[in-house]
């Protein structure tokens, strides 16, 4: 009996110590900078070829981001059941900090589960339809959104609905305009 005792104290150790493999959970990546290399994982076309906020998305076990032509299309990667879930960053481009909105420049990447999005407003995006527009400055989303009839919401709370179902791109007229960045904002 004390053998059994010991043999199973002995198991439930070595089980612990394959949990704890001494492998550290790595740092997340830096962000890339779109090339002529970077194609969208849903339209499989460069991202250079599209206006508006991109996304990138690294998921455990590469070092290459998922590139996204669109916001809304980086927010259906998380919550598509077939896509991998092991994800170690989500960057975003921060249009608060762009100065050309149709190619946002080097270095104005963010984390995307820190930003604040303007959906639903007259911003049609990369792939011809109404985009979410990320933002790290709230305030900066909120003068957008009122100017251009949007609302704001954070990562967490993006509608599901939104992402997965919604088109309002038929709702905005093909004729009416981008929007233009805010007075003290950048231009296109």
């Amino acid at each position: 009996m004390m053998m059994r005792r010991i043999a199973g104290m002995a198991l439930a150790l070595s089980m612990l110590a394959a949990c704890d493999s001494g492998e550290k959970i790595a740092a997340a990546p830096e962000p890339q900078e779109v090339t002529i290399a970077a194609v969208g994982h849903y339209c499989g076309m460069n991202l250079i070829e599209h206006a508006g906020p991109k996304g990138q998305i690294f998921i455990n076990g590469s070092d290459q981001p998922v590139w996204f032509t669109a916001i809304k299309q980086v927010f259906a990667y998380t919550l598509l059941p077939e896509e991998p879930k092991g994800i170690r960053a989500i960057y975003v481009h921060d249009m608060g900090k762009a100065r050309n909105w149709d190619q946002p420049e080097a270095g104005t990447w963010m984390d995307a589960r820190h930003a604040y999005y303007v959906i639903e407003s007259q911003f049609i995006g990369g792939m011809g339809a109404e985009d979410a527009l990320p933002f790290s400055d709230e305030a900066l989303a909120r003068q957008f959104a009122e100017k251009y009839h949007g609302r704001v919401v954070g990562f967490a709370d993006m509608p599901e609905d939104y992402i997965l179902h919604h088109d309002d791109a038929a709702q905005v007229p093909p004729s009416a305009p981008g929007p233009k960045p805010l007075s003290g904002e950048p231009s296109q």
